[in-house]
């Protein structure tokens, strides 16, 4: 069934544009000088209870630090972006670790259609905030209906808890500011302007009208939460 005239085009990137190599390698080494990239995979990992026999997809699979370690715990992992440059840049990746059982994917939260087994678990990090919260609503029922029953969903991105949430902004841009330079004032600040970054009790309401339960949340500074969600029915 075609989609509607009304539909969302994901496939156009808001805030910067990943269409390149040069650009994808420069977000790859920024973010590890602000990220514990390594631990916050471990962690993910540790929370979904990730086994051998496990599939999984990664949505918004960025330059695939997740993808890559979650391969040597699974069968399977789905690597999907909407940035061909990024898809390229974890192939690149895999091949010269040997890994074999990543599958990239061109596509995002409305526009990947999975065809195969249901999954066991799903990540996202960083990446819904670039649908607006009546579309999160329907990339989230989407994802609810890939997963198996009591499959697990690991969600992080910028979403804002209510109190003193100005304040809470400007101290995370500063932070940034200090930690990677002046440049990093413009990107965040742009975030906040031009993407869809919402409240922790929007996303909450989203997430359990999705069918999920959340079984843990954790709020960092009042800008960035995790939740760990389970299927508990489909839509």
């Amino acid at each position: 069934m075609p989609e509607p005239l009304w539909q969302y085009d994901e496939m156009i990137q808001i805030g910067k544009d990943f269409g390149s190599r040069e650009v994808v390698e420069a977000y790859d080494a920024r973010h590890r000088q602000f990220r514990d990239v390594d631990k916050e995979n471990e962690d993910i990992i540790t929370a979904l209870g990730l086994r051998k026999n496990y599939t999984i997809a990664d949505f918004g699979s960025g330059t695939g630090a997740f993808a890559i370690k979650t391969a040597h715990r699974c069968a399977k992992v789905f690597a999907i972006d909407i940035s061909l440059a990024m898809l390229d840049y974890i192939r690149w990746k895999a091949q010269t670790q040997g890994i074999n059982n990543i599958v990239c994917c061109h596509g995002g939260f409305l526009t990947y259609n999975h065809e195969d087994d249901p999954l066991d678990a799903i990540s996202t990090s960083m990446a819904l905030h670039h649908l607006p919260d009546f579309w999160k609503h329907k990339a989230l029922r989407r994802l609810n209906r890939m997963l198996k029953d009591g499959g697990r969903l690991f969600l992080m991105d910028v979403i804002f808890s209510e109190e003193n949430y100005e304040e809470n902004i400007t101290l995370w841009i500063d932070k940034l500011t200090h930690k990677v330079g002046p440049d990093m004032t413009e990107d965040v600040s742009r975030h906040i302007r031009k993407e869809y970054s919402t409240f922790t009790w929007i996303m909450e309401g989203l997430l359990i009208r999705a069918g999920f339960r959340i079984d843990e949340s954790k709020s960092i500074d009042g800008v960035i939460t995790k939740y760990l969600c389970t299927k508990v029915s489909t839509f």
